[in-house]
């Protein structure tokens, strides 16, 4: 790290929420859940946000929405992104948000590129929407009130329907309080490399409200490198986090140095190269949560945490049997017995523990609604179609 780049006294402000360290847990579906953020927060600092949430779902208190709008009293400020295709909807989830005092923070989501969602006209599809996207956020930003509104998205739909510049200034005069750019088109889903340059675009573009940057932030040091040649105001961290919620310290210490609240071999220092054992504790430990979240259902909380096994030993040397016993763990008590197994002691692995986690996939086709394409505006559009994409209890 060089020398400090930020300005001592400049912290990340969205609306009234000013954040200690420039740092947001983005919101995967599946994975953010109370257990999990409660988990990166103990790590580190910053903001840390729900999984993706549909607003139909929402406002028709289904038990999966209502769950997964759940906070534990120890997070605060309480996040939560919502989606939706219809502006009327979505008004409606963010009154419920404000007037039942569930959310510090709402997000609008239009940057999820999965199918199920796009072909519906939702996530990164909308914005192609002119109209509809200022609808949707101009409504959402009144519904909201005094509670900060922000929005997150991908630079379009592929190279030759790129939306972000155009949907990032009818945010900003609706209102919102930021504005998070994945650099990356929905057809790229997430592979290749984050193109950075479209957020530097978006910082110069946008000048009233902070500008967020999204895609490949591996460790601190990507962060650091993502604010110092972007302008950025704040990143958010996604895929990189996963088995590795201790990230979160690695960022705080390194931004801190940033801003120069501590040195540079201090934030170093800090950095996490934890042996196998620091690993299994937090691996148990999310666990325990899961099983809070999950209203004291164990087993439920263990068929939870099998996806999170292999991000969390990545590169260390475990095993298959006991890799595959992990993905199969029926209880905690289960659990301890496989860790008791395994050495403790064995050091980090250093660069097989790093870089990219979870999958890339490759380019593919965005599927959207019927001659979606064709126009910038939403004249034609079936909404009772299209409310479809709202049945679910998240969008992921």
């Amino acid at each position: 790290m060089t020398s400090s780049s930020l300005a001592t006294d400049q912290r990340l402000r969205i609306g009234p929420i000013a954040l200690d360290v420039p740092v947001v847990l983005a919101p995967m579906a599946g994975i953010t859940n109370t257990a999990f953020r409660r988990l990166c927060r103990e790590y580190g600092a910053g903001l840390y946000v729900s999984e993706m949430i549909t607003s139909r779902a929402l406002v028709e208190r289904t038990p999966a929405s209502m769950r997964l709008i759940k906070h534990h009293e120890s997070e605060t400020p309480r996040s939560i992104q919502l989606y939706g295709v219809d502006p009327k909807t979505v008004s409606e989830a963010v009154k419920f948000l404000v007037a039942e005092d569930r959310a510090d923070h709402i997000d609008l989501n239009f940057g999820c590129p999965v199918p199920k969602v796009t072909r519906k006209g939702g996530g990164s599809a909308l914005p192609w929407k002119q109209d509809l996207f200022k609808a949707i956020v101009e409504g959402a930003v009144k519904a909201a009130g005094d509670i900060p509104l922000t929005v997150k998205m991908r630079k379009g739909i592929d190279a030759d329907h790129l939306t972000f510049l155009d949907a990032a200034r009818t945010a900003e005069d609706a209102g919102v309080a930021a504005i998070a750019l994945h650099g990356r088109t929905a057809n790229e889903f997430y592979s290749g490399h984050a193109d950075w340059s479209a957020i530097a675009e978006l910082k110069q573009a946008i000048t009233s409200v902070p500008v967020l940057g999204n895609g490949d932030i591996w460790s601190a040091e990507d962060a650091i490198r993502m604010v110092r040649e972007t302008g950025c105001d704040g990143v958010v961290v996604g895929r990189g986090c996963l088995g590795r919620p201790w990230l979160f310290g690695d960022l705080a210490a390194a931004f801190r140095a940033e801003q120069g609240e501590i040195s540079t071999e201090a934030a170093e220092a800090a950095i996490a190269k934890p042996p196998l054992g620091f690993v299994m504790q937090a691996m148990r430990r999310h666990t325990e949560l899961l099983v809070e979240f999950f209203d004291g259902e164990e087993d439920r909380a263990c068929r939870d945490i099998r996806k999170h096994v292999a991000w969390y030993f990545k590169g260390y040397g475990v095993g298959g049997d006991t890799r595959r016993s992990l993905a199969a763990v029926e209880s905690l008590e289960q659990m301890d017995e496989i860790f008791a197994t395994m050495d403790g002691s064995m050091p980090y692995p250093g660069e097989g523990a790093e870089g990219q986690r979870g999958r890339a996939g490759s380019p593919k086709r965005v599927v959207l609604p019927d001659r979606w394409l064709e126009s910038r505006t939403s004249d034609g559009i079936d909404f009772a179609e299209l409310a479809e994409a709202e049945r679910d209890d998240s969008g992921g």
